[in-house]
């Protein structure tokens, strides 16, 4: 097998295994023995043995003794605690992103915007994935626009935990409306430059995302 062989045999090894735990065929916590990996991906062991480090960096697997890999679950804390990071890190993001962002960026950000507003009216189980799939750009192009790679390394495996958690398919009408509108303020902060109000409201809108997900009060 050549290096080139070799490395698209482990980027399709974890394009697999990434799918499916966020889609669900691999539940959180399940063990994700490297035969069953390597079958569902009909390449070797090795390229899977791979894919499952590189995952295990971005926070979707974990490896304990005598276990193997399996798929990273959170307690209630390992989400507060995530959550609260969020707040901290992507206010700060939206903040530098609102100085530095593009025009070309912005026609993106709005695209995924209308989708996603689209996407609410009909409010199915495959609309709402649709949903979190554009949410999940939204905040990486926003990352993107701060111009810091530092930051984006931060952030990558936290902004796909509400995504691997299914979020989207826990919020009310209301709290869906809610979080459209923020989605909308951010893009008004952004086209107006204005740092502290863009991290103003992402920190408002991650601490409503928090608020769904560990269940603190009707939304």
């Amino acid at each position: 097998m050549t290096a080139t062989t070799a490395a698209s045999a482990a980027e399709h090894a974890y394009t697999v295994v990434r799918d499916g735990i966020l889609d669900g065929t691999f539940q959180l916590g399940a063990r994700l023995p490297e035969e069953e990996v390597a079958t569902r991906a009909g390449v070797s062991r090795t390229p899977v043995r791979e894919a499952l480090r590189r995952l295990a960096a971005e926070g979707f697997v974990t490896f304990a003794p005598n276990r193997g890999a399996q798929v990273a679950s959170w307690t209630a804390a390992d989400l507060e605690e995530i959550f609260q990071l969020r707040a901290l890190l992507e206010s700060h993001a939206a903040g530098q992103a609102a100085t530095r962002i593009t025009p070309t960026q912005l026609v993106e950000l709005h695209c995924l915007a209308d989708d996603m507003e689209r996407a609410a009216d009909r409010a199915t189980t495959r609309a709402l994935d649709r949903i979190a799939e554009r949410n999940t750009a939204f905040h990486r192009t926003i990352l993107v626009a701060t111009g810091s790679r530092r930051l984006r390394s931060l952030l990558e495996t936290v902004i796909v935990v509400p995504l691997v958690h299914r979020t989207f398919h826990r919020y009310t009408p209301a709290a869906l409306r809610r979080s459209m509108h923020h989605h909308r303020e951010l893009l008004a902060a952004f086209e107006a430059g204005d740092a502290t109000w863009a991290a103003s409201v992402m920190r408002t809108h991650v601490l409503a995302a928090r608020a769904v997900l560990l269940g603190e009060r009707p939304t």
